[in-house]
């Protein structure tokens, strides 16, 4: 396994091993001990699996806050996506910011977006599903989100605005600059 830390070094870009053969490949995708070392995890409690069919769905920003904020170990199995994450924390030297990675079922990388960050992808590919462990439960009162258009975060999505396909609640979620502190650095 190989581990990255990227700009913002508490999201880290993970590449599981591949053991390929003749008849295909096996991958240990998670393992407590190697995962904790990075500091990733602890505790996941929820496996979570979206299907996504046409290229340029975006999916986020999301987060929860309080005693369910989650932690998330994003994959890919099928297709490909621009994954980004926010650092959302209020004093934190790097708020505001974001790093992001293409994950994809060819390059086997994961995203570990911790406690604090804002996430979203993009589809890159169509047919795309990614799954993605997380370290508390959806709790829906706990939900919270920024548009993902937001113009002070100037994220540089791969789909322009009018190829861009969201759900409803994804269109009207509010800027960073309204929402509250969500956490603190």
């Amino acid at each position: 396994m190989k581990a990255e830390r990227l700009a913002i070094p508490d999201v880290i870009l993970v590449e599981p091993a591949r053991h390929a053969d003749p008849r295909g490949f096996f991958s240990e995708t998670w393992s407590a001990a190697p995962y904790a070392e990075l500091g990733i995890g602890p505790g996941f409690v929820q496996d979570n699996h979206s299907r996504s069919v046409p290229r340029g769905v975006i999916r986020g920003l999301h987060l929860q806050i309080g005693a369910n904020a989650q932690g998330k170990l994003v994959r890919v199995v099928r297709g490909a996506i621009w994954d980004v994450a926010v650092d959302v924390r209020r004093g934190s030297p790097t708020y505001g910011r974001h790093v992001a990675a293409v994950l994809s079922a060819e390059n086997w990388a994961q995203l570990w977006v911790p406690v604090g960050f804002l996430h979203g992808f993009c589809t890159i590919e169509p047919e795309t599903e990614v799954i993605y462990k997380v370290t508390a439960p959806y709790d829906r009162p706990a939900e919270r989100g920024v548009i993902w258009n937001d113009p002070e975060l100037d994220l540089p999505w791969p789909v322009r605005a009018d190829e861009a396909l969201l759900s409803d609640k994804d269109r009207i979620l509010p800027r960073l600059s309204e929402c509250p502190t969500w956490f603190e650095a």
